[in-house]
Order: C-alpha cells, then structure tokens, then sequence
C-alpha cells in the first residue's frame, strides 16, 4: 500500500474513532500494510502537520498514548449549539474538588479523598464514575481493602491532556503569595528531611 493511501485510511481513522487510537489498533485494522510503530507515529504527525498548515477546524491529539482528531477550541460554541447540552461537561463544585483530589493523588480511596476534603464524597464519587472521569484501578493492600480510584482516559481527553504529567504543578495552581510561601522543594541531591509526610477541546 502506497504511504499517500494509507495516510488517508488513517485520517479516516482517526476522524472516526470514539476512542484514542493506539498502534495495536492500527496494527489490527491495517494489517500487514502497517508500517512499524515509530514510522506509523511520523505518519500520523503528517496528518497532523498537515491539518495544522490548512487551518483545519479539526486537529490531531495525541491522549493516553493514542491519537484521534478533535475539534479546535476555537470552534467549541458552534459544536455546543449543535448538540447543546450533549457536549457540555457540567460539574458541581464538589465534584471538580473530588475530581482534582482524585487526579493528583490517585491512587486513591474514598476515605482518603474523605479526609482531604472533610466531608463524605460517596454520591460524588458515582457521579464522577458515570461521567466516566473516574473509575476503580484497585484495591489497597491494608484492613478492609478498600476500592482505589484513578483517572479515565476520558479525563484527559476532556482536559486535553497527553498524560497525566501534562497536569499544572500544584505550585501554579496557588495564590501568587501562597506560591511564595511554600517551602522550597530540595535539591535533587540534597538530604531529604527526617520523616517527612506521606504525601475544553472536546474530542470526537
């Protein structure tokens, strides 16, 4: 199969997809006309570079490890007018905390968000799960074995997230003088100190 012909399955792919695709997905589809992985990647940047060059409403998102097509933010008002409150992400001020909580601790279990947040976030925690942001990854290895909860790869498609280290730093979240505040974290080979505490683009 010609490079130019396959570039095109895979913009159609992309387009089509509810999910990121990841190279064993393509591999499955394509078959054996499917290039190795990093020359499939250069392929797919291509397709991105090339939707970049025609100002295409549409770009390329590399989520989780997988790639699909999205819209630009710049168009998410007219998408919004067509499905109205199909595409839009509602979350009480409660849910966003426990869904932030969540992010930068996860691993996490309910008890843990519970002690964070200083009150009971069971109902939230199943609203989070049915927006499919949150889902169970576990349990934790002490009394009870209780559920531990971590982040969806449509989290970060919704946050237009490549992986979870493309998260802000804690530290650019705070006020300007509760930034100035915080201690300074150690030099790489500093001595750690004595015991030290436990720790929109909308996708098609």
């Amino acid at each position: 199969m010609e490079t130019n012909s396959r570039k095109k399955i895979l913009e159609v792919l992309l387009w089509m997809t509810d999910r990121p695709l990841k190279f064993s997905d393509f591999k499955d589809i394509v078959g054996s006309d499917c290039p190795p992985e990093t020359e499939l990647r250069e392929e797919l940047l291509a397709i991105g570079r090339e939707l970049d060059a025609r100002e295409s409403p549409v770009q390329l998102m590399e989520i989780d490890g997988g790639y699909q097509l999205s819209s630009r933010p710049a168009f998410s008002p007219w998408i919004r007018r067509l499905y109205k409150d199909k595409t839009t992400l509602r979350l009480s001020t409660s849910a966003l905390e426990t869904l932030a909580i969540a992010a930068y601790k996860q691993p996490i279990t309910r008890g843990e968000i519970e002690e964070i947040r200083g009150v009971e976030v069971t109902g939230v925690l199943e609203t989070l799960m049915e927006r499919k942001l949150l889902k169970i990854v576990g349990r934790k290895e002490t009394i009870g074995r209780p559920l531990l909860y971590g982040t969806t790869v449509d989290f970060m498609r919704q946050f237009g997230l490549k992986s979870l280290e493309d998260l802000p730093k804690l530290e650019e979240l705070l006020p300007a003088e509760e930034a100035a505040a915080a201690p300074a974290a150690p030099e790489p080979d500093a001595a750690p100190a004595a015991e030290p505490p436990p720790e929109e683009p909308s996708a098609r």
